[in-house]
């Protein structure tokens, strides 16, 4: 078998393998321009009345297409204490396999701790659908394959692909504690979140056993130092697990703000025992792009070239300066 196919065959397996013991979501390194995946109590929290995001992902290119992942966001703050968002993701592979999510989020930040409403406790619910779906026609199993002929499409397969697609609901709830203080050196920001609060079940690849997707559980710390009128520093924990998969990771991000309407933003964050992320950023009014590029750090890319990941994210937001409190919202 070739190394190519041996790969393909591999990515498929991961895509598909759905229990209880490891981790199936796909991430981003960008997880701040998506902010549903990481805690629902994080929609509406941006200075202004709405904001747009979109971001896009690629990872493991040279491992049979690798993996592309598409994410759009959108969240309206409200009069009265209450944020309303939407977002969707896709995840395809080059071998035939397609995830997709997309909910609908609500957040209540009228809980605060001082006169001002700058101390704010935010709570937050998601819910939605989660699909997922492979092309059966570009499954390659093993015993399709001979030393003497390669692949052979007519060769019947012993692995029985029952089920291919499944759709479940899904929710997530979360808490998040935020301290907006104007300032004030360090403004610190803390929340936890769980997803598939239900476990959802499903048939997926065979229609003679259910598999459950486990919960994940997310915690998040961040802290926006104001380091002079002009530059944050803000250092941030992302703790991630599910079923018995763990996710660690340890960020600095810098704003330096050069004009009314420009602040550049840069910085890096490290997956423990995964990859390196060095981040790039440009904010103009109300618009910001921003950058990053996966730096492999894992067994799979010290033995295999190209499973780098490049990461590229778009925020607009709209009637910027309407709500002063989240002028000192993480950034990560």
């Amino acid at each position: 078998m070739s190394m190519k196919r041996f790969f393909a065959m591999g990515i498929l397996a991961l895509a598909l393998s759905q229990n209880a013991q490891g981790q199936v979501d796909p991430h981003f390194s960008q997880f701040f321009v998506f902010p549903g995946w990481v805690n629902p109590a994080f929609t509406g929290a941006f200075d202004g009345t709405y904001r747009v995001s979109g971001v896009f992902r690629s990872q493991w290119q040279s491992m049979a297409g690798g993996f592309k992942t598409v994410g759009f966001s959108a969240e309206a703050n409200t009069n009265r204490n209450v944020a309303l968002g939407v977002n969707a993701f896709q995840q395809t592979t080059g071998t035939g396999y397609t995830y997709q999510q997309v909910n609908a989020s609500f957040a209540y930040n009228g809980v605060t701790f001082d006169p001002d409403g700058y101390k704010v406790l935010s709570f937050g619910l998601q819910a939605g659908f989660i699909s997922r779906r492979f092309d059966a026609s570009k499954f390659q199993t093993e015993d399709q394959w001979s030393n003497l002929t390669g692949y052979n499409s007519t060769i019947p397969s012993a692995d029985l692909l029952t089920a291919n697609s499944s759709s479940v609901f899904d929710a997530s709830a979360g808490v998040m504690y935020m301290d907006l203080t104007e300032d004030k050196k360090i403004n610190p920001y803390i929340g936890f979140a769980v997803h598939h609060l239900t476990s959802p079940e499903e048939y997926f690849v065979s229609r003679s056993e259910k598999t459950k997707m486990p919960m994940r559980l997310t915690g998040h710390v961040s802290l926006g130092i104001n380091v002079s009128e002009f530059t944050v520093v803000t250092p941030s924990v992302l703790y991630l697990r599910q079923g018995t998969a763990e996710e660690q990771v340890l960020g600095l991000n810098v704003r330096h703000r050069v004009s009314d309407d420009v602040s550049l933003l840069g910085g890096a964050s490290y997956r423990v025992n995964d990859a390196f992320v060095p981040f790039a950023g440009l904010q103009y009014g109300n618009f910001k792009i921003g950058a990053s590029y996966d730096v492999n750090a894992s067994d799979i890319g010290k033995n295999v070239a190209k499973t780098n990941s490049f990461e590229v994210s778009l925020s607009l937001i709209f009637n910027k300066g309407e709500d002063n409190r989240y002028l000192r919202c993480p950034t990560f």
